[in-house]
């Protein structure tokens, strides 16, 4: 674990040109926050409804990464309806783990403390419904793991890289966490760059037999919320890093791959992290100008918004027909269209219709 507490080492031997770049997307990241702070006014019933739609697609995206199958729109569905406390299939209890751990982030972030126990509690929690987990939950791993790509069927189709063996693993997590403290409260680099280094090295790590994907991605909502970026409930970014998930394995490749070598190089991961971030503040920044649907749509989902502006009503039919786009996602849209109060539906069933507000 020594290379994380050369930060600053691996930072100076960045070329210059590198150097540049990042912080300018720092600079950059941190403008945008500083536009969201001055002008976020939105209505609170918009960011509960943005919050819930926040809920549904991270966890959806999180889960997706590592090989679940569920869509946004099945856990919506599973969301509103559910009451039982275990589940036969994995995929739901894997979503509704993240679900209401990431609820408990959003809710509390400001008494959350990141300690070797939160760590642990997290990944109780985040497990808790999976039953062949239960020898597991809230412990270091006790065998060897190695960090794996998924496909879109959620079958492994390669090994990334090996990681921390099993019996060092407590003594890495002290060092790793105890690190993160200290440079965070003496400010050695500025904080993104520091959530960064934990980030990689915590997957590095690879602490627990399993979950570390989508736990890494939880710490990453709340290391950033603890930083000052206020706006992370309301643009998931989970989703982007779903969308750009070809980048993630090989920007956690090329630098992990380096990492003990003579020639450490953390660009790759922390460009990486730095575009994601900036996405995301660019994206709130854009839910306070006027155009804000615009910004936090995609090109199908914009689809489907300019097409029901243009009605006094439409059945989901009409539109799925009239846009082109699939079905699963003109279901989607509608949903997230209507967290944000941009549309109302009326009629149930397969009666329902859809229009602007």
């Amino acid at each position: 674990m020594t290379s994380i507490f050369e930060l600053n080492t691996r930072i100076s031997r960045l070329s210059p040109e590198s150097i540049a770049r990042i912080l300018s997307a720092i600079a950059k990241i941190d403008e945008l926050k500083g536009q969201w702070i001055a002008g976020a006014k939105l209505h609170p019933q918009i960011l509960g409804n943005l919050k819930q739609s926040v809920l549904i697609t991270s966890t959806g995206a999180s889960t997706r990464i590592e090989g679940a199958r569920l869509s946004d729109e099945d856990i919506e569905k599973l969301m509103r309806g559910i009451s039982i406390q275990k589940f036969r299939d994995r995929d739901v209890q894997e979503v509704k783990g993240y679900y209401e751990l990431l609820v408990h982030v959003f809710d509390s972030w400001k008494t959350l403390h990141l300690n070797d126990g939160l760590i642990k509690s997290f990944h109780k929690e985040l497990l808790k419904y999976c039953d062949k987990d239960v020898f597991h939950i809230g412990e270091y791993k006790k065998k060897e793991n190695k960090v794996v790509m998924m496909n879109e069927a959620g079958k492994s189709i390669g090994v990334l890289f090996d990681t921390t063996p099993a019996y060092l693993t407590p003594y890495a997590m002290q060092e790793l966490v105890e690190w993160t403290q200290d440079a965070l409260i003496r400010k050695i680099q500025h904080p993104l760059l520091i959530i960064g280094s934990f980030l990689i090295e915590f997957l590095k790590v690879h602490p627990f037999e399993d979950g570390n994907g989508r736990l890494s991605r939880i710490l990453t909502n709340l290391l950033l919320l603890r930083a000052g970026y206020a706006y992370i409930p309301y643009i998931s970014h989970e989703k982007l890093i779903e969308d750009n998930k070809p980048d993630y394995y090989m920007a956690l490749r090329k630098s992990q791959n380096t990492f003990g070598t003579d020639h450490e190089n953390i660009e790759p991961w922390l460009s990486f992290f730095l575009e994601i971030v900036m996405q995301q503040s660019t994206l709130a920044v854009g839910l306070i100008t006027d155009d804000r649907v615009e910004k936090i749509l995609s090109k199908n989902q914009l689809a489907v918004w300019h097409y029901i502006q243009n009605l006094s009503e439409a059945p989901i039919g009409n539109i799925v027909t009239h846009t082109g786009i699939p079905r699963a996602t003109v279901k989607q849209t509608l949903v997230k269209l209507q967290h944000i109060e941009k549309i109302e539906m009326f009629g149930i069933r397969r009666g329902a219709r859809y229009r602007k507000k």
